[in-house]
């Protein structure tokens, strides 16, 4: 079964620790459903364009119908004329949500875990925290680890610690609920609290 990695307060390995069956039972299809909702929101949605009825000018018939030998013209705001509108341009009034339900993130936010567990990336630790509050001293954690970079999830973050990991890009600090399938797979390891990781693979 996929372990977790208990760190000790020197975050040298202390043991291990089994996710339950669940976990690797979860269907990574909805990982990937989850993924795609998440980075889905996250669209601004801002790309417009004027149809031939939003742009200036217009109004009056460029040329008279018949007499010049050239194309017939009703109006300057047609498409084919530059500074004329946009067939078919993108509008601002779509809705990119892709509905997921509470079961399904769920089970998405299993799979990730349980992926970083497969990889030995998945540490457990009693307490985290930076009573300097110094950059150096968060970044310290993350290169202990020997991990590229690494999502820190903290019961309750505290002011100190906050100011250590807010300025590191190898590092995200959150707190339980903020924890997601997305945030869990975007990053190359978990570090996660005791009281967290034991609420989040309680059964039941």
């Amino acid at each position: 079964m996929s372990k977790a990695i208990v760190l000790d307060n020197n975050l040298s390995k202390s043991g291990e620790v089994e996710l339950p069956a669940a976990f690797l039972e979860a269907n990574p299809h909805n990982l990937y459903l989850y993924v795609k909702s998440y980075q889905a929101a996250l669209r601004a949605n801002t790309a417009k364009t004027k149809t031939r009825a939003e742009v200036s000018g217009g109004g009056k018939k460029p040329w008279a119908q018949k007499g010049r030998g050239g194309a017939r013209a009703g109006s300057n705001r047609s498409p084919i004329w530059v500074g004329g509108g946009v067939s078919h341009g993108p509008k601002n009034n779509r809705n990119y949500n892709q509905k997921i339900n509470k079961k399904q993130k769920r089970v998405a936010l299993e799979c990730a875990l349980a992926e970083k567990a497969n990889n030995g990336k998945l540490f457990v630790v009693e307490n985290i925290a930076v009573e300097s509050g110094k950059t150096k001293d968060a970044a310290a954690i993350i290169k202990t680890l020997g991990v590229r970079d690494a999502l820190v999830v903290k019961d309750l973050i505290d002011e100190k610690t906050f100011y250590a990991f807010r300025n590191l890009p190898s590092a995200y600090l959150v707190e339980p609920n903020e924890l997601n399938a997305y945030t869990a797979s975007a990053f190359d390891a978990i570090v996660i609290e005791k009281s967290v990781f034991e609420q989040l693979t309680k059964e039941g």
